[in-house]
């Protein structure tokens, strides 16, 4: 894979990173239970990074193990697979308590490949 098909992956992440952020920004976790557009958006930016992530050549996600690639990529998995059995807290959980780590992450990776 080229570096700029590598980056361009790795951008998308980044960008649906801070769109969750945006959705969840200043929101409590009931607000987010009541709000079903916030949920289905969360949901579908979380399957995004799930899909960029699976394009990412193993052997580089081997390079950089310290993030946690499989993790993120697994909630993707449950979210495509296990439709009805999607539990809310987790997606809240994720979005408020990985993402931001993940960010931290994903920026950093994403100041060495430029």
């Amino acid at each position: 894979m080229s570096k700029r098909n590598l980056e361009i992956f790795i951008k998308d992440i980044l960008e649906s990173i801070e769109r969750i952020e945006s959705y969840t920004r200043n929101k409590t976790e009931d607000e987010f239970f009541d709000n079903y557009e916030k949920q289905d958006a969360i949901m579908k930016r979380l399957e995004i990074i799930g899909e960029a992530i699976k394009h990412i050549p193993k052997k580089f996600k081997e390079r950089y193990s310290e993030i946690p690639w499989k993790k993120i990529a697994g909630m993707r998995d449950v979210l495509i697979h296990e439709y009805f059995g999607i539990i809310m807290e987790r997606v809240w959980d994720v979005a408020k308590n990985d993402i931001p780590k993940f960010k931290k992450q994903i920026s950093e990776l994403l100041k060495n490949l430029e």
